[in-house]
């Protein structure tokens, strides 16, 4: 089979711009990863607030543990999705994942005493926001620091400034580095789960931006 001139440049030009998108994925990937990892910094805050998240409880109680041994919050509050952690063998039970957060902040070194669950369930990231705004607001905190995951830092950063702007709580948002639970920048396109936490954050974040304005 012969080709044209003109059809042979087009083919030339998809498998250029082939690998052009093979050698930038890479780069492109992890641009869009870091895209969504967003801290606002705060020194001291009246509570650390750990966010309910399944699959990340480690990594989001391990970072909390740790602010709260550098003297950044005297206590740390849990929100609770309800959701079932597995079967626990020392407790003959199934064990919800706030309760296997409050056995990982423990084992870090943070007194049972100063930890406490919201028993409120919530279902999503804005229902966290409002939850504890009730919380800071009846407790009169005047700053709170909440911690979860790198790729949820974003989404959760621009609920809680919009939920919080009408009251005068300082909000802070920190997340761990990737790499404990969440998949490093560089290489979460290679993991199905990689795919959850980080492509699938994006039609969340234009979703929150719609809705909650």
């Amino acid at each position: 089979m012969k080709f044209t001139v003109s059809e042979i440049s087009r083919k030339r030009r998809v498998l250029s711009l082939m690998a052009v998108g093979v050698a930038c994925w890479p780069l492109l990937s992890w641009a869009a990863a870091e895209a969504l990892i967003e801290r606002h910094h705060l020194d001291g805050a009246g509570a650390l607030v750990v966010l309910s998240g399944s699959a990340g409880y480690k990594e989001r109680t391990h970072w909390a543990a740790k602010l709260f041994h550098e003297g950044r919050a005297p206590r740390i509050i849990l929100t609770s999705d309800v959701h079932p952690g597995g079967w626990s063998q020392e407790r003959q039970r199934t064990m919800l994942f706030y309760e296997r957060a409050v056995e990982e902040l423990q084992r870090a070194g943070v007194p049972l005493e100063r930890i406490d669950v919201l028993p409120q369930p919530v279902e999503s990231t804005y229902e966290e926001a409002m939850l504890l705004r009730h919380y800071a607001t009846q407790r009169g905190l005047r700053s709170v620091l909440v911690v979860t995951s790198p790729y949820h830092s974003r989404r959760a950063n621009w609920t809680l400034s919009r939920v919080f702007r009408n009251t005068e709580i300082a909000i802070g948002v920190d997340a761990p580095p990737p790499g404990e639970q969440s998949p490093s920048s560089l290489t979460w396109w290679l993991r199905r789960r990689g795919w959850s936490l980080v492509a699938l954050e994006y039609p969340k974040l234009i979703y929150y931006c719609a809705t909650y304005r």
